[in-house]
């Protein structure tokens, strides 16, 4: 798909001030970058940011109709009829590519670690080991879980010739939760070993 077809996609929390507007930009970002690939409907979007970019990010779908809106507004996206009555379909224009590249090139916002089986493995003391252990495996299991979908999704973006040119980044981010999930795994069986070593040291006391 050439370039001037692929422009458009058919289609008080107790938060800071700032952590609203990185939130903010962050929507931006996903919602102009969707739309630079191919022209989308807003439902379209919807499920192109859970399904597409759903293995590395998420996405509110409350933000994204707002922030459809305010794009449009702003003249970074524009809007036309889509072959469905009653439905639109949402390009980017040339100031929101612009826009996207401005955004892009802002520092990644890092954020806070909050890790529920982490906490819960700190305080394990408290839980027991067999809750622990429970847990891990749960851990490991979502882990293959995950390797498998990522290794279904590289055979799918290697068979799409129609997105060659952005294949090779594509498949960056999907190295990326590949690798992340065999560490899971890895993790897991180095952390139920411990778990029964301390079973045999409890028990040898």
């Amino acid at each position: 798909m050439d370039a001037g077809s692929r422009t458009c996609i058919e289609g008080s929390d107790g938060r800071s001030p700032t952590s609203t507007m990185a939130r903010s930009s962050q929507t931006e970002t996903a919602v102009l970058g969707a739309l630079s690939v191919m022209p989308m409907t807003g439902y379209a979007l919807r499920e192109a940011i859970r399904d597409v970019l759903g293995h590395f990010w998420s996405e509110s779908f409350g933000q994204i109709y707002p922030t459809l809106g305010r794009l449009e507004d702003e003249g970074l996206i524009r809007r036309a009829k889509a072959g469905r009555p009653g439905s639109s379909t949402f390009c980017i224009t040339p100031a929101g590519t612009a826009r996207l590249r401005e955004l892009l090139a802002r520092p990644i916002q890092p954020l806070p670690p909050r890790n529920g089986l982490l906490l819960r493995l700190f305080l394990g003391r408290r839980l027991g080991p067999e809750a622990c252990r429970a847990l891990l495996l749960e851990a490991r299991a979502e882990a293959e879980r995950r390797l498998a979908e990522y290794e279904g999704l590289r055979r799918e973006i290697a068979g799409e010739d129609e997105h060659a040119a952005d294949r090779p980044y594509w498949l960056l981010t999907v190295s990326a939760g590949e690798h992340g999930a065999r560490a899971t795994i890895a993790w897991a069986d180095e952390a139920l070993a411990a778990l029964d070593q301390l079973d045999r040291s409890t028990g040898e006391e």
